[in-house]
């Protein structure tokens, strides 16, 4: 039979030279790790989620709100003048077609791990500016 196992003992066969567990002692290192561990991950995604600093969304009936922040708002202005100082999407009532696209792009340069989208983000933002 040991010539069909090989070299080695079966794992059923215990080795007497090795020393045999005698006494296991409780410890918190394991459940210490794993918290750590599963707290880290947790802010991680959190702060991916917050996406430097638009705020927390939060959930309704008609979707996901994204709370903006002053400095955010700030950034989102001064891209709009900065697009209107260049000329390029100008009409006589405010922006042509498809300028949202564009103030898309340019804000993801100015505000690389923002994920804005020009529709409903930017459009619903500058919608609201406008009331203000």
């Amino acid at each position: 039979m040991e010539e069909e196992l090989g070299e080695g003992l079966p794992s059923n066969v215990i080795d007497d030279d090795e020393p045999n567990i005698i006494n296991i002692h409780p410890s918190d290192a394991w459940a210490t790790w794993r918290m750590e561990l599963a707290n880290q991950m947790f802010d991680e995604w959190k702060a991916s989620r917050n996406l430097l600093g638009l705020g927390v969304s939060s959930q309704n009936s008609r979707g996901t709100k994204r709370k903006w922040v002053p400095e955010k708002d700030a950034t989102l202005v001064a891209c709009m003048v900065d697009f209107h100082n260049a000329g390029t999407f100008n009409a006589d009532t405010g922006f042509k077609v498809g300028y949202l696209n564009e103030l898309e792009k340019m804000l993801e340069k100015v505000l690389p791990n923002t994920i804005l989208k020009a529709k409903p983000n930017l459009e619903s933002r500058i919608r609201t500016l406008k009331r203000k």
